[in-house]
């Protein structure tokens, strides 16, 4: 997610780009778009907020995480995956 940028999304460019999102369309559709954000320092730091929708002061990864570091997501965090998945969106 933190790769792409706004016109990525077809729920914004309205598939100009040449390809569509449908996944992330369908949640556009049932909830909000939103047009100004700020981003994170790093990818892990980005990508982990992304994903818990917490801040990185909670979640302690606010630098770039290497394996075997004691920071992390905990296994009580849960996931934006792991929160859709039950209302029957596909994560994997």
């Amino acid at each position: 997610g933190d790769d792409i940028g706004i016109s990525n999304l077809s729920c914004y460019s309205r598939g100009m780009m040449g390809y569509h999102t449908p996944n992330i369309d369908r949640i556009a559709s049932e909830g909000m778009l939103f047009t100004d954000s700020y981003g994170e320092q790093s990818c892990t730091a980005g990508r982990s907020s992304f994903i818990t929708g917490q801040s990185v002061y909670r979640t302690g990864m606010s630098k770039v995480g290497m394996p075997g570091m004691d920071i992390g997501l905990q296994k009580e965090d849960p996931t934006i995956a792991e929160l859709l998945k039950p209302m029957g969106y596909a994560t994997g």
